[in-house]
């Protein structure tokens, strides 16, 4: 990129590592970014000095025709006037001017020795903030003009002696400028690396978290709607059978008490989950479980039956995260069925077997007057179900059943049936 390109405007407060919004960049290519006005003063009043020194030695040296310089001697008035216009040129240096400044310093280097600690400076400074070649250009002009000063005015070295100085002066300027650049990368691209790593680190917790909630919320979406809607048919049968018998009335009661206090206490372990935030939310259902589920659903007064079939061998018992979703089809369906067929039976079906295991929940639709408890769903529990048996590698499929010809009626009640694998 040369120095007449276009680019945005640098802003930052250590310009070699910031950028206008704080984030971290790469040195510009195009000059120097602002600085300070105390900094530039400073350097500016130190080269100021340095010239004066300059200016000094240049007017009161005297032409020796021993070395490289015999016309006579300059007129102080010429080597003042160009300490002037250096030091005048010097701002120049710390803005995006600073490359015509350095090739004007270089030029006055040619009439007067006063310019010489300017132009230094000026090279240096080029190869600290531009490319490569385009510090190389300032700094090759730096040596022809510094070497055209010693072809007609009086210097303390001979020639050859001087050229050598003059190009290995401005060749450690050079190099020193472009290792300030160089290293300036370095740590952009270090500090950028570990933004970038602190950045993809907080997504990754920030997603974790995101998840952990969601997982959260769909187990206590199982639960709780399972333990409401037995709430729900208990105390809807309380309601429309008050003459029944009081002991029935009483452990019905019992059981909405019980079961009240369960809600309440899953409530109290999510708010305290999506506090703490824990890797699990501790021990998880299993097969065994299922029988607890068809005996407080026949509690409640659903007809329900139960049958476990299939291999009873260690290599068909399947992993913790397939019983768990074992689990929740059951509970899930059993939930839907009270709640969508009030007064259906149902039929509970779990065969296991080496390598899989298959659920099926069939509900033969609600009874003819069967009133359905209070409430609605939201919708996403087979939405969860089919999800959970997917990331499983099963299958699940829910429906109305069908009829004799095929077709399928709601009334003729609903099925539900997975297809969970896994390696025996």
């Amino acid at each position: 990129m040369t120095p007449t390109g276009t680019a945005p405007q640098a802003a930052a407060v250590d310009p070699a590592t910031a950028s206008p919004a704080g984030v971290p960049g790469p040195p510009p290519d195009q000059g120097p970014p602002p600085v300070p006005r105390g900094v530039l003063a400073t350097a500016w009043g130190l080269v100021a000095v340095l010239t004066a020194a300059a200016t000094a030695a240049v007017v009161t040296a005297t032409p020796d025709t021993s070395v490289v310089g015999t016309t006579p001697q300059v007129p102080a008035a010429v080597d003042v006037a160009v300490a002037v216009v250096a030091v005048a040129l010097v701002p120049l240096l710390m803005t995006r001017r600073s490359v015509p400044a350095a090739v004007a310093l270089a030029t006055l280097a040619a009439v007067s020795g006063a310019a010489t600690p300017a132009s230094t400076v000026a090279t240096l400074q080029v190869a600290r903030w531009y490319p490569v070649r385009t510090a190389a250009w300032v700094a090759g002009a730096g040596v022809v003009g510094h070497a055209a000063q010693a072809l007609w005015r009086p210097v303390g070295l001979p020639l050859g002696w001087w050229l050598l100085c003059d190009v290995a002066v401005h060749a450690a300027l050079f190099g020193w400028g472009a290792y300030g650049r160089e290293r300036a990368l370095v740590l952009w691209s270090l500090r950028d690396r570990a933004r970038r790593a602190e950045a993809e680190q907080e997504r990754r917790v920030a997603e974790a978290r995101t998840a952990e909630r969601t997982r959260i919320a769909r187990e206590m979406h199982d639960t709780l709607a399972h333990r409401l809607s037995l709430l729900a048919a208990t105390a809807g049968a309380m309601e429309y059978r008050p003459d029944a018998d009081p002991a029935a009335l009483a452990a019905a009661a019992g059981r909405v008490r019980a079961g009240v206090s369960d809600a309440l206490e899953d409530l109290r372990q999510v708010i305290r989950l999506l506090r703490a935030g824990p890797d699990d939310l501790g021990p998880v259902p299993g097969l065994d479980d299922v029988r607890r589920l068809v005996d407080d659903s026949r509690a409640a007064g659903t007809d329900v039956t139960y049958e476990r079939t299939g291999d009873s061998s260690p290599d068909a018992t399947p992993p913790a995260a397939v019983a768990t979703a074992v689990f929740r089809v059951v509970q899930e369906s059993l939930t839907n069925a009270r709640r969508h067929a009030p007064g259906a039976a149902v039929r509970v079906t779990v065969a296991t077997a080496p390598g899989e295991v298959r659920v099926r929940v069939v509900d033969d639709g609600a009874a003819p007057g069967a009133v359905a408890p209070a409430g609605v769903g939201t919708g996403t529990g087979l939405v969860g179900l089919r999800e959970r048996a997917t990331l499983l590698g099963g299958t699940l499929s829910a429906g109305p059943r069908g009829g004799p010809s095929g077709a399928t009626d709601a009334s003729r009640g609903f099925a539900v049936e997975a297809w969970l694998p896994w390696d025996a």
